[in-house]
């Protein structure tokens, strides 16, 4: 019987809350939010060596949560952001309550799982909440509880079991791949909160599907969001960030070899 301090994950694997959370800053990096003490590739592969828990294998891409083997206590995670969005409706039924409560994670054994990563993403108004869950059927019921494992990232648990995870205030952890992250981070600017949310836009459905079958329209908005974020002169830093969110799509759909010159 799970206790109400005990999560369920998936495959039957299970861990107690502690009182103490990752003393780590979220890292937003468009499609991954990660909560590691990692800066750079090799540094990762040591992490996943070094820890257990769930982790990334060829093809397989669950959601990415490590224990120490000495202690099992939670060290880090890496949640990947769905593409699929909620409607506008679901959105709006996304709970509330209750309140977010700090904690970390006692594995409740030394051993492997794996966590399927989420299947849908509910954005709340002005993207002040980013929320990813297992499924919408998640949205029928209450929560039992919101567990912070870190500063504004929670794991939202139901009947036991982590179905989602949220991180609050999401522009204000955008960053590139592997940077070490601002341990106080500033709020963002109103132009780059702005500009956070057309790039989400940008790289989730439907608009992505829109560039990638070369819409006028949608092109002409990712050529301007590119546009806008090389004239930022203030929040640079988020800026040039934002810009990798869409470097791909701008370099498969928008890229001239003049271009890339400049």
């Amino acid at each position: 019987m799970v206790t109400a301090r005990q999560l369920r994950f998936d495959g039957g694997w299970s861990a107690t809350v502690t009182n103490e959370p990752l003393r780590l800053v979220p890292r937003f990096e468009g499609r991954t939010v990660r909560v590691v003490p990692y800066t750079d590739m090799t540094e990762r592969e040591g992490f996943l060596l070094n820890t257990f828990g769930s982790q990334e294998f060829l093809w397989d891409m669950p959601d990415v949560i490590r224990f120490t083997p000495a202690g099992r206590q939670l060290v880090g995670a890496e949640f990947r952001v769905p593409e699929e969005p909620a409607s506008a409706e679901d959105c709006a039924r996304v709970p509330l309550e209750p309140p977010v409560r700090p904690g970390g994670l006692r594995a409740d054994e030394a051993r492997d799982f794996r966590h399927e990563m989420t299947s849908v993403h509910c954005r709340a108004s002005g993207d002040t909440v980013l929320t990813c869950l297992r499924d919408l059927d998640v949205l029928n019921g209450p929560l039992d509880a919101r567990i912070g494992i870190a500063r504004d990232m929670a794991l939202l648990v139901q009947h036991g079991t982590v179905v989602g995870w949220s991180l609050s205030d999401p522009a204000r952890y955008v960053t590139t791949p592997y940077a070490d992250p601002d341990p106080d981070p500033d709020p963002p600017t109103t132009a780059v909160r702005r500009l956070f949310t057309e790039c989400l836009d940008l790289i989730t459905q439907p608009l992505i599907l829109d560039v990638e079958d070369g819409e006028p329209a949608a092109l002409e908005r990712l050529r301007a969001a590119d546009q806008d974020l090389r004239d930022q002169r203030e929040d640079r830093h988020r800026a040039n960030a934002l810009r990798t969110f869409i470097s791909q799509l701008v370099e498969d759909y928008l890229d001239t070899p003049a271009r890339r010159q400049s």
